[in-house]
């Protein structure tokens, strides 16, 4: 597809998604779904490299990994192993990426040695980010779990090929999948956020919510305001973690304020990024900077969005 705009667009097919199952190991959830296999775009920094799909790959194998408790879906580090009856014949880190119809997963192009049923281990990381209260000591530590599929070449290269026509290369994208087992990987609306909003832009096509929360909170351990900044896809609200966002407040031409947003899980909102601030006054200019985009692998639709990410300013009221 030739002049694909900088931004989220309807690609020209939409790939089918089978589920595996699902299982739960300590207080994590666990989904393992397929597809077919398919090209798509990992981001090392801001350089994107294409992945295409080699001779011997045969499944397009997914993840999701989710708190049970709150539903909330967890931007960890996710490795498989899978294993057959003759022994293990793959090991590999799953990629967190992004598509239209999913969102937010894991996943990755799989060379399994033919069909028949297999054992997969999913293991993941302790989360890398900070967390709010509710979160405290909490997936400090590894889990693992332990699933079975069975292979199947007429049931996953027979899955639904959805053709967009003449939406394809325009800007938009289709709704997510209606998975009941699995937590959507989505952030609040505007209304559901805390605090006060501050503003709302846009960078690289993704939307940027910005509030502030006063008083008693559960963001910072320390008292005073917390800066909050929460991205997303446009459209669908898909949750953007593994960003470097920084934030600077100037007020009478003097910089007052200039440091990290750090990246946070809380149960309400999600994957966000926020600071403490000694005090924000009306007239005070804001500056949001993305140090670096979403450090995700991306799928036909999402590839030229969430790159060139331009800062956010405007003025306090």
């Amino acid at each position: 597809m030739e002049d694909r705009p900088d931004a989220v667009y309807y690609p020209a097919i939409i790939e089918g998604m089978g589920m595996y199952g699902t299982t739960t190991a300590g207080s994590l959830g666990f989904a393992l779904m397929h597809s077919f296999p398919h090209r798509f775009w990992n981001l090392t920094g801001s350089r994107k490299t294409k992945v295409v799909v080699q001779s011997d790959d045969s499944v397009h194998l997914m993840a999701s990994v989710w708190d049970t408790e709150t539903e909330t879906i967890l931007p960890v580090d996710v490795s498989v192993e899978i294993s057959n009856s003759d022994g293990r014949v793959s090991s590999t880190n799953l990629w967190p990426m992004i598509s239209p119809n999913m969102g937010f997963h894991y996943g990755d192009n799989i060379a399994l040695p033919g069909e028949g049923q297999y054992d997969v281990t999913l293991q993941v990381g302790p989360l890398q980010t900070a967390r709010t209260s509710p979160f405290n000591g909490r997936f400090t530590e590894g889990q693992s779990a332990t699933m079975q599929f069975t292979f199947d070449t007429d049931e996953t290269y027979n899955l639904e090929i959805r053709r967009l026509g003449d939406k394809a290369g325009t800007r938009g994208t289709v709704d997510l999948m209606d998975m009941e087992m699995i937590p959507e990987p989505v952030v609040p609306t505007k209304s559901e956020l805390p605090g006060r909003l501050l503003h709302e832009g846009q960078s690289g096509d993704a939307t940027m919510l910005v509030a502030l929360v006063d008083g008693d909170h559960r963001f910072s351990d320390t008292e005073g305001p917390f800066l909050i900044v929460s991205p997303r896809t446009p459209y669908n609200r898909v949750m953007l973690p593994r960003m470097a966002l920084s934030a600077t407040l100037d007020r009478g031409g003097d910089t007052i304020t200039q440091g990290t947003l750090q990246a946070s899980l809380d149960p309400d909102l999600g994957s966000f990024y926020g600071m403490g601030i000694d005090e924000l006054k009306t007239g005070d200019t804001v500056r949001i900077t993305v140090e670096t985009p979403p450090q995700l692998a991306r799928h036909d639709g999402y590839e030229t969005a969430f790159l060139d990410m331009d800062p956010i300013e405007f003025t306090a009221e």
